[in-house]
């Protein structure tokens, strides 16, 4: 992969490049990564590779390792239990904001009928991302926004685990969400974001209490 011009570092090029294979499981938790063959694969030099693995390992995705190698990491059980009390907390405001603030545009519904009309998985998970993002946009609240921005990368590597299985649930819990915000009931659309962070949380943590 050669990546073209723009005034976007090469760093950060590499990174969302490097970011978006591990979420899409091209990657899988263990894979030994080197500077060297990352170098070649994305026709860069060593250093921007070398600057995005740092930015990764910060992330969580990336262990480095000595020798100028990393491991994709695994997504640790500890991690997925703090995202989902920090989720439970924030998607319930968003919700219950976006019901009492948005005007509806159809954008909600307009994402939930592209997902049901794709059955690749990375795309299920590109259309789960920005559902969520919506709603924090239709809350209106830019601070709130700015809070779930930070997670939405491990929300979408999270989700990548069990696509498979969640994707249909999810949707399903996706449209009560929307339609709750469509009539501007407030405490439905917080219940029914209270409802889909729970099920999440159950399907990707099933022996947790």
């Amino acid at each position: 992969m050669k990546f073209g011009g723009g005034h976007r570092p090469l760093r950060d090029k590499v990174a969302d490049e490097l970011r978006r294979q591990i979420i899409n499981g091209e990657y899988e938790a263990g894979h030994r990564l080197t500077e060297e063959r990352l170098a070649e694969d994305f026709g860069v030099s060593r250093n921007p590779v070398r600057e995005a693995i740092r930015v990764l390992e910060a992330e969580g995705f990336l262990i480095v390792q000595p020798r100028r190698s990393a491991l994709v990491a695994s997504v640790a059980v500890r991690d997925m239990e703090d995202l989902f009390e920090v989720r439970l907390s924030l998607e319930m405001l968003a919700a219950r904001l976006a019901a009492q603030r948005a005007s509806d545009d159809g954008t909600l519904e307009r994402l939930i009928a592209e997902a049901k009309e794709t059955g690749d998985e990375a795309v299920l998970a590109t259309l789960n991302t920005r559902f969520h993002a919506m709603v924090c946009a239709l809350s209106g609240n830019a601070l709130l926004t700015s809070l779930m921005e930070r997670l939405y990368n491990r929300m979408q590597w999270v989700y990548r685990q069990n696509v498979r299985e969640r994707a249909p649930h999810s949707w399903a819990e996706h449209e009560r969400l929307a339609k709750a915000i469509k009539a501007g009931d407030a405490e439905a659309a917080a219940n029914a974001a209270r409802e889909h962070v729970l099920a999440a949380r159950a399907s990707a943590l099933p022996q947790s209490h």
